[in-house]
């Protein structure tokens, strides 16, 4: 039976999140760092290690506390109202969740403890220019070296490369569409060049240049081509998530929205009370509801063992879009101050479309979903 309800110990990791976010990264360190190299709150991290959240969902024989998509969007909802930056999603989910699914005994046992201690970062390189989201998209090469590769081309938005203990780097090693494998390269190597970039949310992102790099046959993430099978099941449970942030990001740009909407007047009485801002602020509600109602079932599906290829594209999609239409409806709610820097919507504005063309974007996922119904009506 569907059950959406949160357990009061799911509520209790809640309102720890929200504790931490608002003790550790409050707007005010959340504008500090933007643009910033290392672009993460150290005390932040620090005390989510503490907390044993870094390593939340990863195995418990890794370091990790093995909790469910569930716990995870609790944790991510709170992520995205605090606008919290940190390298977890990379870090953990992503690269943490390659090497927990497809990783070695020696790679495990070498990067998963630390990475659930908050010891480690890591961090995915994944998108070229002008590439889709897809296996299409990946045409850098691994080419044969003597007992190993070498890896030549250019990576874009790769986040956090500057803490990176090392990258993970989905390269092809063959011709077929998914022949694309994850190694495992040291961002300090030979032939590694990382220059910041500088995106609508001003979060640390950076384009890594590969020259020849060497790669040593065991630096390889599971079988020869099998590194876009493991990607894509990892970008399942990713997604969740994502649309967990964007919810809880939705959530509070409404809130502040609202908020505002009772306290500021015009010809003498609250924006809210014209019949235009209070159906706009129906609308949005409906919205957030709705998507969030979505993130939690892809959640619990998750949690249960139960297919999520179609919920979970939907899942960021859906959520995704919503954050977005409902931080522009706050822009024009607020008006022309809502773009100046004194204001806190801007940021959560700049943030919803920097999500929903993060990861897989909007077209990708639509491909999903409708590759999921058809195949399922065919």
């Amino acid at each position: 039976m569907l059950d959406l309800e949160f357990s009061p110990e799911q509520e209790m990791l809640r309102e720890t999140v929200r504790k931490v976010c608002a003790t550790h990264s409050p707007l005010s360190v959340v504008r500090a760092l933007e643009d910033d190299p290392v672009g993460y709150s150290t005390d932040l991290w620090k005390q989510m290690a503490e907390l044993d959240l870094i390593g939340l969902l990863l195995p418990e024989e890794h370091g990790g506390s093995g909790m469910t998509a569930l716990e995870g969007v609790v944790l991510y909802e709170e992520l995205g109202r605090a606008l919290a930056p940190t390298p977890h999603f990379p870090s953990t989910v992503l690269c943490g969740g390659a090497l927990a699914r497809a990783g070695s005994a020696e790679q495990q046992a070498r990067w998963l403890a630390p990475v659930a201690a908050g010891d480690a970062v890591l961090s995915p390189a994944w998108f070229e220019p002008e590439n889709s989201c897809g296996p299409s998209g990946v045409r850098m090469r691994a080419e044969p070296d003597g007992g190993g590769l070498r890896l030549s081309g250019t990576k874009r938005h790769v986040p956090f490369a500057s803490s990176a203990a090392a990258l993970v780097v989905l390269a092809r090693t063959g011709d077929g569409p998914a022949d694309v494998d994850l190694f495992l390269v040291d961002p300090g190597a030979r032939g590694v060049t990382l220059d910041q970039q500088l995106t609508v949310a001003s979060d640390t992102q950076f384009r890594v240049t590969f020259d020849g790099v060497a790669v040593a046959a065991d630096d390889r993430i599971g079988a020869p081509g099998s590194g876009w099978g493991t990607w894509d099941e990892v970008m399942h449970d990713g997604c969740i998530l994502l649309g967990a942030q964007a919810m809880g990001g939705a959530q509070q740009a409404l809130d502040i929205t609202v908020q505002y909407a009772k306290d500021r007047e015009q010809f003498d009485k609250p924006l809210g009370a014209f019949q235009a801002i209070a159906h706009y602020l129906a609308d949005a509600v409906t919205a957030v509801d709705g998507g969030t109602t979505l993130v939690h079932e892809a959640a619990w599906a998750r949690a249960g063992g139960r297919p999520v290829d179609t919920l979970a594209p939907m899942a960021k999609l859906f959520a995704c879009r919503t954050y977005r239409d409902v931080t522009a409806m706050a822009q024009q709610v607020f008006g022309g101050i809502g773009f100046t820097v004194d204001f806190d919507i801007q940021l959560y504005f700049r943030r919803a479309k920097a999500l929903q063309v993060s990861w897989w974007d909007t077209r990708y996922l639509e491909e999903l979903v409708a590759t999921a119904v058809l195949d399922r009506r065919a």
